[in-house]
């Protein structure tokens, strides 16, 4: 199924979600304004809202604070997403150019922060102090992933553990977040909340397992990226560290080289690799493994169509991969 197939039962809140992300990109700055139009006019699938929008009608919940929240959700994910675009030098996202590669790092940079504050703006008319930790945890955590991420850019001595320490936190917990919060706002019990969590953090490591696998995919499967882009970067992705435990004394110099160089030329050469050590398989199934978990946390709800489409999303993050 697709994101617009899965999101339909929610598909009139979404146009609600859109309506207060675009009020909130709003600006008497002429630069804030622009890129914020531009921003919204590259679209992108609102993952994020959706499953909180999905959670909460799964939930009963029939207030109005979910509208807010989910905006908040995927305006905190914009703003990381410029931040990001800086410290990976890219130039495209979405099959467009990136913020900084139209307006230049700094504006991005400035306009990213303008975002957060308007998103954790909007947290405060919600008032609720619950949310208000949550958000400001989730926030600290992305940063704490970004470090990590830098700090290990062109290193090939990563393992897998720290690998997935380090997708928890900078996209996985936002998932996370968003399933959290859906309960939150319904008024969960603990264990319902415990469970929506997990399944929204093994939602994102699924996601995130399955972005990081295109990257060594056909052009036609890296919708959006440049096929190479983490090797591009010095990315020691899932793909990778498999193949180094597993590729001959050569095949881990190429590997190595390419890391710590971040030789886009070798693409080519790295893909038959990791294809050949069965890393590609690897990845794969651990990105199915992780999908299976989030939908096991789904059995503490009772079924509607709102529970399937959970589980759709669940299946649409590994999607990419067939």
């Amino acid at each position: 199924m697709t994101v617009e197939e899965i999101a339909d039962s929610v598909s009139e809140d979404l146009v609600s979600v859109d309506r207060h992300i675009e009020e909130q990109l709003v600006s008497d700055v002429p630069v804030i304004r622009e890129m914020g139009s531009y921003l919204v006019s590259a679209g992108g699938k609102r993952i994020r809202p959706i499953t909180l929008l999905l959670v909460t009608k799964a939930l009963n919940y029939r207030g109005t604070d979910n509208i807010s929240l989910a905006a908040v959700l995927e305006l905190i994910h914009t703003a990381t997403l410029l931040h990001d675009d800086v410290v990976d030098r890219s130039d495209m996202r979405r099959g467009k150019q990136t913020a900084n590669a139209v307006w230049g790092n700094a504006a991005s940079i400035l306009v990213g922060d303008f975002i957060y504050s308007r998103a954790f703006e909007m947290m405060v008319t919600v008032n609720r102090m619950q949310v208000m930790d949550i958000m400001a945890s989730t926030t600290n955590a992305i940063a704490e992933g970004e470090v990590m991420q830098l700090s290990n850019l062109y290193s090939h001595n990563i393992s897998e553990i720290e690998y997935l320490g380090t997708i928890e936190r900078k996209t996985a917990r936002l998932f996370e977040t968003a399933a959290r919060l859906g309960a939150v706002l319904a008024g969960s019990d603990s264990a319902t909340e415990r469970a929506l969590a997990n399944y929204g953090l093994n939602l994102g490591i699924a996601f995130q397992i399955s972005d990081d696998l295109l990257d060594y995919g056909p052009p036609s499967l890296a919708l959006g990226k440049n096929p190479g882009d983490d090797l591009a970067e010095g990315k020691c992705t899932l793909p990778i560290i498999h193949a180094l435990k597993h590729a001959s004394s050569s095949q881990k110099v190429v590997l190595q080289s390419a890391i710590a160089n971040g030789d886009r030329t070798m693409i080519s050469e790295i893909q038959q690799i990791i294809e050949s050590v069965g890393s590609v398989v690897y990845a794969s199934k651990r990105a199915k493994e992780y999908c299976s978990i989030a939908k096991a946390q789904l059995s503490k709800l009772p079924e509607s169509t709102y529970v399937k489409s959970l589980r759709h999303l669940a299946d649409f993050s590994i999607s990419r991969l067939h």
